[in-house]
């Protein structure tokens, strides 16, 4: 099967949806004439206002977080710790902050991990609010591998526990089990 390129409307969806439905999928960044690619195994969705653990908890929007608030398969790219990039792909419509966090890549290299990821990757700043749909170097491809639910373990987010406990233990992040 021919590696299909992701259009705007699977991106078009609520988080939790799209954080097990990037499973499976790739990303592709191109550097040069290399390509780097990796599949999704590992997501943790983030569902906006409501959502104490989210950059966008009661609305709030500032220079940091604006890329959540654009339409669906936008990245949202910030720096934790003042060392490690953090990759986001943007869920559901304009002006609905929410967000996927891509935690760990099937890549044939060390990418268990959001900053390790982005390593890899060579991701930073200057990929905040890129375009997945229109990027020439950075996009998600459908490969034609199926995910079944069952292949599919929710666990509660990592690092969140300044959230509550309610929050904290929302079984949001998602692990592709080979």
């Amino acid at each position: 099967m021919e590696n299909k390129k992701i259009g705007r409307s699977f991106y078009k969806k609520p988080g939790l949806t799209l954080a097990k439905e990037l499973l499976g999928k790739y990303i592709v960044r191109k550097i040069g004439s290399q390509k780097l690619a990796g599949k999704i195994i590992e997501t943790e969705a983030y569902i906006g206002p409501q959502d104490k653990a989210s950059h966008a908890y009661k609305g709030k929007i500032s220079p940091r977080n604006k890329a959540e608030y654009l339409v669906g398969g936008h990245i949202y790219i910030y720096l934790v710790y003042g060392m490690y990039w953090q990759f986001n792909i943007v869920a559901g419509p304009k002006g609905s902050p929410e967000c996927v966090l891509i935690r760990a890549l099937d890549s044939g290299k060390t990418t268990d991990g959001p900053g390790k990821l982005c390593n890899y990757l060579k991701l930073d700043k200057s990929f905040y609010g890129e375009n997945l749909t229109k990027s020439k170097r950075i996009w998600l491809e459908d490969r034609g591998e199926e995910v079944k639910p069952s292949q599919i373990s929710a666990t509660k987010r990592i690092g969140v526990d300044y959230a509550g406990p309610y929050w904290s233990q929302r079984k949001w992040r998602f692990v592709l089990i080979k």
